[in-house]
């Protein structure tokens, strides 16, 4: 068993992670009201659990709404980024396998 504990967040950082495994890893992500989501699609599946506030999570194919409660799946390479913050947004991001696991395996 693995005892996840929340740490402090700092307003410069975005993500935190907080569990790794090989078959999968845990983070938090915070993103300020109007703040710009710089990432790149990954090489992992990823999911995000919304927690607090507001905004909209975009691919190429479709834009919605994610609020307290949203769960969305992104597949792995697919370009995709929050837009539209219009509340502090707090997440929690699962990817599986752990992020970055397969970046070597697709030479990014």
């Amino acid at each position: 068993m693995h005892l996840v504990v929340a740490t402090g967040s700092d307003a410069n950082v975005s993500y935190t992670e907080h569990l790794r495994v090989p078959s999968m890893s845990v983070g938090t992500a915070v993103l300020a009201v109007g703040a710009a989501d710089g990432q790149h699609p990954h090489t992992e599946d990823e999911i995000y659990v919304v927690t607090q506030g507001r905004a909209k999570l975009w691919t190429p194919d479709r834009t919605v709404e994610v609020g307290p409660g949203s769960i969305a799946f992104v597949p792995a390479l697919e370009e995709h980024r929050f837009v539209d913050v219009v509340e502090e947004l707090h997440v929690i991001v699962v990817f599986a396998p752990a992020e970055h696991t397969n970046t070597a395996s697709s030479g990014g």
